[in-house]
């Protein structure tokens, strides 16, 4: 059933057949826009694949029936596009996915080939919401992991703490003296931030350090932290946690 308000919904046939049954609504319709129609259906799709997907393993398919349905698509786009290279993006038959690629001769895999991979408890690849649950990881935990396997940090933040910023800060020396770069922006806003917290920033080295003192014009109320990664699967942090042990203890 159809409610009365805004969509912003590409027309399939059924929904086709519904509007046309609702003759006492007026409708607004638009045409795809051709400069997002790539982005657009492929969101559709996707959604498609995914009900698809659940359907073969709701009738009892295995993870093999789910790649070959998902290699089929891949082969129409290569017919239909005429591109061979499609053939290449085919899921391979043991159906893995690649979480970490590292040097044989220079990492913790050469001492120890049993060593555990650091890495953040919630996916690079998708997003995560963190509300504070006991089931939750802490996310001074979460930034611990972002940090030792990154390749670059961005941080800002409204003040910092040293009850925070000690919590990373032996993450953050490390990662600086492998030659990881970081970057913060800060401001003096309210008094917040603490002058230790900013001093100890300041013996890292690779690290830059922007705080603003106008606490008449400045209102940085922003709390991102931005970890590159040079696999091109980079994280951010985006919401309310400041550098203080109250945000990252009991977000």
């Amino acid at each position: 059933m159809l409610h009365q308000g805004l969509y912003e919904q590409i027309i399939n046939k059924g929904l086709d057949k519904e509007l046309a049954e609702n003759t006492d609504k007026l409708c607004q319709t638009a045409p795809i826009d051709a400069g997002e129609s790539s982005k657009v259906l492929a969101k559709y799709i996707s959604d498609i694949i995914e009900k698809g997907l659940d359907n073969v393993r709701d009738n009892g398919g295995d993870l093999s029936a789910q790649v070959e349905l998902v290699n089929k698509i891949v082969t129409t786009v290569m017919t239909e596009t005429k591109e061979a290279d499609f053939d290449l993006l085919a899921v391979a038959k043991r159906a893995e996915q690649l979480l970490a690629l590292f040097d044989k001769q220079n990492s913790i895999l050469a001492l120890n080939n049993k060593a555990e991979i650091v890495r953040p408890e919630t996916s690079i690849a998708q997003s995560s919401l963190f509300t504070g649950a006991i089931h939750e990881p802490q996310m001074f935990t979460e930034l611990k992991q972002e940090i030792v396997s990154c390749n670059r940090i961005d941080m800002l933040v409204s003040f910092i703490k040293w009850s925070g910023l000690r919590l990373i800060m032996d993450e953050l020396t490390e990662f600086t003296q492998k030659g990881g770069e970081l970057r913060f922006i800060t401001t003096s806003y309210m008094g917040a931030t603490d002058v230790k917290a900013i001093e100890e920033l300041r013996k890292l080295p690779n690290t830059r350090i922007k705080v603003s003192y106008d606490t008449k014009r400045t209102r940085l109320h922003a709390k991102t932290y931005v970890f590159y990664r040079d696999t091109g699967f980079t994280t951010a942090y985006v919401g309310s946690s400041n550098l203080s042990n109250a945000a990252f203890l009991h977000l």
